[in-house]
């Protein structure tokens, strides 16, 4: 009899990248993917760590899944949970404890086991507390690292791709930012071989993926072994340069960067592979040398500029978003200018921008000189006003292009598809399902502060090309 697996997924995406293959774990077991958790036979909350209350913000859907778990229970039915993600590596333990209908806890290093654990889970005589009955049993745990046997034993997927499809090449951080819980809940930095990598996109484009992005806790700190005798390592700007070779692969992105690790290959490979769209987010965090210090990012704040110049000189219509802390313990009204003079130098397509907040158990959390709420509310209101007046200022100078757009659903109108600009600027266009999935020439006639409105300028082709006619200014606001 089959049965049926609700994934819900928080966060970023290598986390949706994750939840795909947790799918295809489950799948030889009978597990088919349901869009609601309401009649689920199971449940997995794939959590993310990085956003303030993130656990408290999970031990509230717990509850809920709670409510529907003793339901199913009196119908005669059962409804297994999971928590799996970074919450469940940070707080493996203290989800057993809380929650007791909690049945699985499972790292990210360890979800290719979830077969293994549900057959543990059943010896020991079924749910913890999914039955209902309140039997006092203990869920299964499993956190281990190493994530080296992770990608080794995952089934080849079997979760159509879509058009535009995800692909982890490497995981874990070595950098240890103060602020950061990705080296405890992630691990060290592991990358994939290339073998594995190329086969995994020649699997994606066979399925009908035409765009691939490459993902990273720290993605372009990628080293991942070479094929061939010699087993040298391959730095991310040639792994993508190999995996442009695909014919079937029209394009290609990667994220997250750190700055430390943007080496001078692969700004070549922005220069010159014309499937590599003209498109980085690039984090800084901060404008100010000592936060960037105090936050041990390694690179200054002229580092980041003259770096953004050499991106800039390799490929002129490369557009750049980031991230953003503010009220970062330390940070004075100096500091919090220099963001902003950063922000203005640079001119973004996009950003993301957030209020710091101490995670437990990061070096940051302990700082003594930490900055009042109201302090930190009212940066990150006149940060956030800079970023959207360039970010408008940025698809207002889209009007009148001509750009590539992959049209990857449907819209909210009858007969409209939304697809991605080069840029990653959301695109409504006035098409038919015939354009689905596929990449047209869109000429752009509007712009909101969010996205932009363009009519199809030719039929939906199959063309890999980036703009390059002219570069897109960002207005810089002091």
């Amino acid at each position: 009899m089959s049965k049926t697996v609700h994934i819900k997924t928080y966060g970023c995406q290598m986390n949706e990248y994750d939840s795909a293959r947790m799918a295809d774990v489950l799948a030889p077991l009978g597990f088919a993917p349901t869009a609601s958790a309401d009649n689920a036979d199971m449940v997995i909350l794939n959590t993310c760590h990085i956003r303030e209350k993130a656990a408290e913000k999970v031990f509230s859907e717990l509850g809920r899944l709670r409510a529907l778990q003793v339901a199913r229970a009196r119908a005669g039915g059962r409804m297994l949970v999971a928590v799996a993600g970074c919450v469940a590596q940070a707080e493996g333990e203290e989800i057993l404890r809380r929650a007791p209908n909690v049945d699985l806890v499972v790292g990210p290093q360890a979800y290719h086991r979830l077969p293994e654990m549900l057959a543990r889970l059943t010896r020991a005589g079924g749910s913890a507390g999914g039955s209902g009955g309140g039997s006092g049993g203990r869920g299964v745990l499993d956190t281990e690292f190493p994530v080296n046997t992770k990608f080794d034993q995952l089934p080849e997927s079997v979760t159509p791709p879509g058009a535009s499809a995800f692909l982890t090449v490497q995981e874990g951080c070595d950098k240890f930012c103060t602020f950061c819980v990705v080296p405890y809940t992630r691990g060290a930095e592991y990358s994939r071989p290339v073998a594995d990598i190329v086969a995994e996109a020649e699997r994606l484009c066979a399925a009908g993926a035409v765009e691939i992005t490459l993902l990273g806790q720290n993605v372009n700190a990628y080293h991942g072994i070479g094929p061939g005798p010699d087993g040298e390592s391959w730095g991310l700007g040639r792994l993508i340069r190999r995996l442009a070779e695909i014919p079937h692969l029209l394009r290609l992105r990667y994220t997250t960067s750190h700055p430390r690790d943007l080496d001078a290959e692969l700004i070549a490979a922005h220069a010159e592979e014309r499937k590599l769209m003209p498109y980085l987010h690039l984090p800084v965090q901060s404008g100010a040398d000592a936060i960037l210090k105090t936050m041990n990012r390694g690179h200054t704040a002229d580092d980041y500029r003259r770096l953004v110049d050499r991106l800039r000189r390799a490929c002129p219509e490369i557009a750049l978003s980031s991230d953003f802390i503010v009220g970062f313990p330390g940070e004075s009204d100096r500091d919090f200018a220099a963001t902003l003079r950063l922000v203005g130098d640079i001119g973004y397509a996009q950003a993301y921008s957030f209020m710091y907040s101490p995670r437990p158990g990061t070096p940051a959390a302990g700082l003594a000189a930490q900055v009042p709420n109201a302090v930190k509310a009212e940066r990150l209101a006149m940060l956030q006003a800079c970023l959207a007046d360039q970010q408008a200022a940025f698809n207002r100078a889209s009007i009148g292009r001509t750009l590539p757009v992959l049209l990857e659903r449907p819209g909210r109108k009858p007969g409209q598809l939304v697809g991605r600009s080069p840029y990653m600027q959301a695109v409504h266009v006035a098409a038919g399902d015939a354009a689905l999935n596929r990449i047209a020439e869109v000429r752009i006639v509007g712009a909101g502060p969010n996205s932009l409105a363009g009519e199809l300028a030719t039929e939906a082709g199959v063309s890999a090309s980036r703009p390059a006619d002219r570069q897109i200014a960002v207005e810089a606001r002091p």
